[in-house]
């Protein structure tokens, strides 16, 4: 998977339906999100993706992609992602693929972790 197609994937996990995310997780993919349980298997990150309005719109930043291996590609970026009604939500996140097969890759790890406010910040 080339590096447009690996962010053109990365993006549609954040904005596509509860479909194509249940056909993207693996399900032995295991997650860290900043909301609990915190730590969630594949399957319970489906189920929470589909109880859980879609983003309208995400921009990916900072972006970085390594290919420690065949068939296994890791990528780091921050996720700025909006929809209306709450506040825009960041986060600098990773998620690792797995190709099962050609042009079939699934995620096995992905991880949130939105930025620290620093207590002299938030005494301002």
């Amino acid at each position: 998977m080339d590096d447009d197609r690996v962010w053109t994937f990365e993006e549609s996990l954040w904005t596509a339906d509860a479909e194509h995310y249940r056909e993207s997780i693996d399900d032995e993919c295991l997650m860290v999100l900043p909301a609990p349980p915190f730590v969630m298997s594949g399957q319970q990150a489906v189920q929470a993706v589909t109880e859980t309005p879609r983003w309208s719109k995400v921009e990916l930043s900072e972006r970085q992609v390594k290919r420690p291996q065949e068939g296994l590609i890791v990528i780091a970026y921050k996720a700025s992602a909006e929809r209306d009604g709450i506040p825009p939500y960041v986060a600098h996140c990773t998620s690792t693929y797995r190709r099962l097969s050609h042009e079939n890759w699934k995620v096995v790890q992905h991880q949130q972790t939105p930025p620290l406010v620093s207590s002299s910040a938030a005494d301002d």
